[in-house]
């Protein structure tokens, strides 16, 4: 896989993309990541990449010029990319999305900045994503976050394979549920001891206990996953039941 991102400040990715699994995972060969600077594609002195809006209004606009230059010169090398940019108005970013992406040969992520782009940038894009419903000062963090979500689902970035089917939001054997409770030693802390289960050696026991103690935390924290995920018609009476003890509705 191919990761690359068009930014007026590239250095911010050189930490993060060269630390902790995203780093091994590059460093192992597993994808391959570059930084453009768009001012590169610029063509006066000041290196330009924003303008005031027109009609008036707060803030400046990164212009069209340099995005449609800028993106259409790094496709014209290699595999086309999927082009994405970041805006409030995109598709939500989840672990499915993430799935989905983790299928692309080349993603070439464009970071807006200021008070938005030029509208007619976004004719560049393949896909427009959000992180959430908040405003950044830009789309570089967006872009790491979908890059850290995207590399941890590549073959072998992670060493133990099933790590990514136990994890939260997961829509393998995780069926879109929170993650079960975890422990490690010591047995017990501060009068607070590990569910008996875990220490029984019975791995069937174990399992079941986290697959309800899945459903449980998902009731209890995250409700609204429930009507998505995969559960047996079993468990979603438990789950029913559990939703209604944890998040009372009042009577009319």
């Amino acid at each position: 896989m191919i990761i690359e991102t068009l930014s007026v400040f590239p250095e911010m990715f050189d930490t993060v993309m060269s630390t902790s699994i995203l780093g091994r995972a590059k460093a192992s060969g597993l994808f391959q990541f570059h930084a453009y600077n768009l001012r590169d594609w610029t063509h006066d002195r000041h290196r330009t990449v924003d303008d005031e809006p027109y009609g008036g209004g707060q803030g400046m606009l990164m212009k069209v010029e340099p995005l449609a230059t800028a993106i259409e010169d790094i496709a014209s090398t290699g595999p086309r990319p999927h082009v994405i940019f970041f805006t409030p108005c995109g598709t939500p970013f989840n672990q499915q999305v993430a799935e989905r992406l983790s299928y692309e040969e080349r993603i070439l992520m464009v970071c807006g900045r200021y008070e938005g782009m030029d509208e007619r940038a976004y004719e560049y894009a393949d896909e427009r994503l959000s992180i959430g419903d908040y405003v950044l000062t830009g789309g570089e963090l967006p872009a790491m976050v979908v890059a850290d979500s995207v590399v941890r689902l590549l073959p072998g970035a992670l060493g133990d394979e099933m790590s990514n089917v136990d994890e939260s939001f997961a829509t393998q054997a995780g069926g879109g549920l929170l993650e079960y409770e975890q422990y490690t030693r010591p047995a017990t802390f501060n009068g607070n001891s590990v569910p008996d289960v875990l220490l029984s050696g019975d791995h069937a026991k174990v399992d079941a206990w986290r697959r309800k103690n899945a459903i449980e935390r998902t009731c209890r924290w995250r409700p609204d996953l429930i009507d998505t995920a995969d559960l047996s018609p079993e468990e979603t009476r438990f789950a029913r039941e559990l939703i209604e003890r944890y998040h009372v509705i009042p009577s009319e």
